[in-house]
Protein backbone atom coordinates (compact mmCIF):
# COMPACT_ATOMS: atom_id res chain seq x y z
CA UNK A 1 0.00 0.00 0.00
CA UNK A 2 1.30 3.54 -0.80
CA UNK A 3 1.09 5.61 2.43
CA UNK A 4 -1.29 8.65 1.70
CA UNK A 5 1.74 11.21 1.23
CA UNK A 6 3.45 9.30 -1.53
CA UNK A 7 0.94 9.62 -4.60
CA UNK A 8 1.11 8.94 -8.28
CA UNK A 9 -0.49 11.85 -10.12
CA UNK A 10 0.80 13.33 -12.51
CA UNK A 11 3.20 12.45 -15.60
CA UNK A 12 6.54 13.68 -17.47
CA UNK A 13 6.78 12.98 -21.17
CA UNK A 14 9.74 13.87 -23.19
CA UNK A 15 9.12 14.43 -27.06
CA UNK A 16 11.13 13.77 -29.45
CA UNK A 17 11.62 13.96 -33.15
CA UNK A 18 14.47 13.23 -36.06
CA UNK A 19 15.43 16.29 -37.72
CA UNK A 20 16.55 16.04 -41.31
CA UNK A 21 20.01 15.09 -40.47
CA UNK A 22 18.24 12.06 -38.62
CA UNK A 23 19.38 13.58 -34.95
CA UNK A 24 17.13 13.38 -32.42
CA UNK A 25 15.34 16.62 -31.04
CA UNK A 26 13.56 17.10 -27.97
CA UNK A 27 10.84 19.32 -27.40
CA UNK A 28 10.85 21.62 -24.90
CA UNK A 29 8.10 24.22 -23.56
CA UNK A 30 8.00 27.36 -21.74
CA UNK A 31 5.10 28.27 -19.40
CA UNK A 32 2.61 30.49 -19.79
CA UNK A 33 3.03 33.32 -17.49
CA UNK A 34 -0.34 33.08 -16.05
CA UNK A 35 0.49 29.27 -14.57
CA UNK A 36 2.19 27.54 -12.06
CA UNK A 37 6.11 27.91 -12.41
CA UNK A 38 5.69 30.44 -14.63
CA UNK A 39 8.41 31.34 -17.76
CA UNK A 40 9.86 27.32 -16.67
CA UNK A 41 11.13 25.30 -19.33
CA UNK A 42 10.05 21.99 -19.03
CA UNK A 43 8.88 19.00 -20.96
CA UNK A 44 4.87 17.87 -21.45
CA UNK A 45 3.57 16.70 -17.72
CA UNK A 46 -0.17 16.64 -16.06
CA UNK A 47 -2.17 15.08 -13.94
CA UNK A 48 -3.64 11.48 -14.48
CA UNK A 49 -7.33 11.94 -14.41
CA UNK A 50 -9.99 9.08 -12.98
CA UNK A 51 -9.22 5.71 -14.58
CA UNK A 52 -6.15 6.16 -16.98
CA UNK A 53 -3.13 5.00 -16.98
CA UNK A 54 -0.16 6.86 -16.37
CA UNK A 55 1.06 6.07 -19.94
CA UNK A 56 -2.53 7.01 -21.50
CA UNK A 57 -2.13 10.25 -19.19
CA UNK A 58 0.88 10.76 -20.77
CA UNK A 59 -0.28 10.64 -24.20
CA UNK A 60 -3.22 12.69 -23.58
CA UNK A 61 -1.53 15.76 -21.85
CA UNK A 62 0.86 15.49 -25.16
CA UNK A 63 -2.15 15.84 -27.50
CA UNK A 64 -3.62 18.65 -25.26
CA UNK A 65 -1.06 20.54 -24.41
CA UNK A 66 1.23 20.11 -27.99
CA UNK A 67 -1.68 18.66 -30.63
CA UNK A 68 1.21 15.91 -31.18
CA UNK A 69 0.82 12.08 -31.62
CA UNK A 70 2.96 9.63 -30.58
CA UNK A 71 4.58 6.97 -33.54
CA UNK A 72 6.57 5.03 -30.38
CA UNK A 73 6.77 5.76 -27.03
CA UNK A 74 8.48 4.29 -24.26
CA UNK A 75 8.57 3.94 -20.34
CA UNK A 76 11.59 5.71 -19.25
CA UNK A 77 13.16 3.62 -16.13
CA UNK A 78 13.73 6.83 -13.95
CA UNK A 79 11.02 8.24 -11.24
CA UNK A 80 10.64 11.76 -10.72
CA UNK A 81 10.50 12.11 -7.27
CA UNK A 82 8.92 15.95 -5.66
CA UNK A 83 8.13 17.40 -2.11
CA UNK A 84 4.91 19.50 -3.01
CA UNK A 85 5.21 21.29 0.33
CA UNK A 86 2.31 23.39 0.02
CA UNK A 87 0.45 19.68 0.11
CA UNK A 88 2.94 17.63 2.33
CA UNK A 89 3.35 14.79 -0.01
CA UNK A 90 5.44 13.74 -2.20
CA UNK A 91 4.70 13.50 -6.23
CA UNK A 92 6.00 9.65 -7.52
CA UNK A 93 5.94 11.19 -11.41
CA UNK A 94 6.60 8.57 -13.89
CA UNK A 95 8.57 9.06 -16.90
CA UNK A 96 7.73 8.74 -20.71
CA UNK A 97 9.55 8.77 -24.12
CA UNK A 98 7.83 9.78 -27.13
CA UNK A 99 8.72 9.99 -30.60
CA UNK A 100 6.61 11.89 -32.85
CA UNK A 101 6.60 12.48 -36.97
CA UNK A 102 9.10 15.32 -37.77
CA UNK A 103 6.21 16.98 -40.04
CA UNK A 104 3.95 17.06 -37.67
CA UNK A 105 3.09 20.56 -36.38
CA UNK A 106 2.84 21.82 -32.67
CA UNK A 107 0.00 23.31 -31.89
CA UNK A 108 0.14 24.81 -27.84
CA UNK A 109 -1.95 25.00 -25.62
CA UNK A 110 -3.00 27.69 -22.98
CA UNK A 111 -0.17 26.58 -20.64
CA UNK A 112 2.53 27.08 -22.51
CA UNK A 113 3.60 30.50 -24.73
CA UNK A 114 7.24 29.04 -26.58
CA UNK A 115 8.22 26.04 -27.73
CA UNK A 116 11.36 24.72 -28.96
CA UNK A 117 12.73 21.40 -30.75
CA UNK A 118 16.52 21.36 -28.93
CA UNK A 119 19.39 18.87 -29.39
CA UNK A 120 19.17 17.03 -26.12
CA UNK A 121 22.42 19.44 -24.79
CA UNK A 122 20.31 22.58 -24.99
CA UNK A 123 17.23 20.83 -23.19
CA UNK A 124 19.64 19.91 -20.55
CA UNK A 125 20.55 23.32 -20.10
CA UNK A 126 17.22 24.75 -20.58
CA UNK A 127 15.44 22.36 -17.67
CA UNK A 128 15.40 23.79 -14.65
CA UNK A 129 14.98 20.73 -12.32
CA UNK A 130 17.37 18.15 -10.84
CA UNK A 131 15.15 15.64 -11.27
CA UNK A 132 14.18 16.76 -14.71
CA UNK A 133 17.68 16.72 -16.33
CA UNK A 134 17.96 13.14 -14.95
CA UNK A 135 14.67 11.69 -16.57
CA UNK A 136 16.34 13.60 -19.76
CA UNK A 137 19.24 11.84 -19.86
CA UNK A 138 18.16 8.08 -19.49
CA UNK A 139 15.26 9.12 -22.08
CA UNK A 140 18.36 10.28 -24.39
CA UNK A 141 20.11 6.65 -23.42
CA UNK A 142 17.11 5.05 -25.15
CA UNK A 143 16.69 7.29 -28.24
CA UNK A 144 21.00 6.43 -28.53
CA UNK A 145 20.34 2.93 -27.70
CA UNK A 146 16.96 1.33 -28.73
CA UNK A 147 17.96 -2.14 -28.94
CA UNK A 148 19.05 -2.05 -25.71
CA UNK A 149 15.73 -0.76 -24.44
CA UNK A 150 13.29 -1.30 -27.21
CA UNK A 151 11.48 -5.00 -26.23
CA UNK A 152 11.56 -4.03 -22.13
CA UNK A 153 10.54 -0.70 -22.34
CA UNK A 154 8.56 0.13 -25.11
CA UNK A 155 4.60 0.54 -25.17
CA UNK A 156 2.43 -0.97 -26.95
CA UNK A 157 0.39 1.80 -28.23
CA UNK A 158 -2.77 -0.18 -30.19
CA UNK A 159 -3.68 -1.53 -26.35
CA UNK A 160 -6.14 0.57 -24.86
CA UNK A 161 -5.01 3.94 -26.73
CA UNK A 162 -7.26 7.04 -25.24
Amino acid sequence: MIPERLQVRVVDCFIFRNNAEGDPEFLILRRAPHVMYPGNWRMVGGKINGEETAWQAAIRETREETGLSPLAMWSVPYLNLFYEWTHDRVNVIPVFLMQVDAAQPVSLDKEHDQYRWVPDSEAHQLLRFPAQREGLAMAVRIVRNPREFSSTLRIDLTRNTP
